[in-house]
C-alpha cells in the first residue's frame, strides 16, 4: 500500500479501509487530503469494497482553508472557486462514481466538505453521538462539495432547507429517522459494524452493484425511459458477468453463491 501524509489505508481481505487521519484537526480536508483521498479512489486495485472512517473524536469537521498556507490562497479572489473545481468537487464524484460499494462510518462530527465525503458513501452508518453539520450560513456562506443535491434528495427540500439555512447540527439517531444515513448504531459498535458490512459487500457479485450504483445515479437524475434504458443495459452486462452464472448455478443446486467480482 502506498504512503500517504493525511490518511491511512488498510487492506482487511477484499476491503480497503481508508482512514481521514489528521485527528489534530478533526479531521478537516485539506487540499492535500482531498488529493490523497482522490489517488486512492483513482486506482482501488482489486478491492471489491471501499470503508472511510475517520481517526479520533471527528470524521471531517469540513475544509481546512488554513493548512500549510492554503487561507491565503483561498482568500484571493475566486480562491475557493477553484479549490472546489479543482479539489473537493472532483473527490465527490469519484466517491460517488466509485465502482464498488462504499461505507462510511461516520465517528463524531460530520460537517461542511466531511457532510459530503460521508453522505457519497452507499451505506452511511454513524455513531450515536455522531452528528451532520452545515454550517456556513453562520459565516455567510453557502453548502458546496454536493451538499445542496445530496441532501435535497436524501431528506427533501423542507429538511434540507433546515440544514442548510439554520445551520442545525443533526444526529445521528434523527439523521436515520430522516432517512438520510443508513443506519445508527453505538459509538463502541460502530467499526465492528461498519467492517462486517463493508465485508459482506465485498464478498458480493460487484459487476451488479457497479451497475446498480450506476442506475441509481440515473435514476436520481434522469427520466423513466433513461431509467429502463439503463437497466436493460445493465441486466445484457451483469448477465454476462461470471459472478451471475455462479449464482444461477448457485440457485439451482440450493447453496450459497461464491461470487468472485467479476
Amino acid at each position: 500500500m502506498a504512503e500517504y501524509e493525511t490518511i491511512l489505508t488498510e487492506r482487511v481481505g477484499n476491503v480497503l479501509k481508508i482512514t481521514l487521519n489528521r485527528p489534530e484537526r478533526l479531521n478537516a480536508a485539506s487540499i492535500p487530503l482531498a488529493e490523497e483521498l482522490g489517488a486512492v479512489f483513482y486506482d482501488l486495485g482489486d478491492a471489491r469494497a471501499v470503508l472511510i472512517t475517520g481517526a479520533g473524536k471527528g470524521f471531517c469537521s469540513g475544509a481546512d482553508l488554513a493548512a500549510r498556507g492554503e487561507q491565503s490562497a483561498i482568500q484571493q479572489k475566486g480562491g475557493s472557486h477553484r479549490a472546489l473545481q479543482n479539489y473537493y468537487n472532483p473527490l465527490i464524484t469519484q466517491i460517488l462514481r466509485c465502482p464498488v460499494p462504499v461505507v462510511t462510518a461516520v465517528n463524531g462530527a460530520a460537517a461542511g466538505v466531511g457532510c459530503s465525503i460521508a453522505l457519497a458513501g452507499d451505506f452511511v452508518l454513524a455513531g450515536k453521538s455522531a452528528y451532520f453539520l452545515q454550517a456556513f450560513v453562520n459565516i455567510g456562506l453557502v453548502p458546496d462539495g454536493g451538499s445542496t443535491w445530496l441532501l435535497a434528495r436524501a431528506i427533501g427540500r423542507a429538511r434540507a432547507t433546515r440544514m442548510m439555512m439554520l445551520g442545525e447540527k443533526i444526529g445521528a439517531e434523527q439523521a436515520e429517522d430522516w432517512g438520510l444515513i443508513y443506519k445508527a448504531v453505538a459509538d463502541e459498535a460502530l467499526m465492528d459494524e461498519a467492517m462486517a458490512l463493508a465485508t459482506r459487500l465485498s464478498e458480493g457479485p460487484t459487476v451488479s452493484y457497479s451497475t446498480m450504483k450506476a442506475n441509481i445515479q440515473t435514476a436520481l437524475d434522469g427520466t423513466l425511459s433513461q431509467v429502463l434504458l439503463a437497466e436493460a443495459e445493465g441486466q445484457r452486462v451483469a448477465g454476462a458477468s461470471e459472478d451471475a452464472a455462479e449464482g444461477g448455478m448457485a440457485f439451482l443446486q440450493k447453496r450459497k453463491a461464491e461470487f468472485k467480482g467479476k
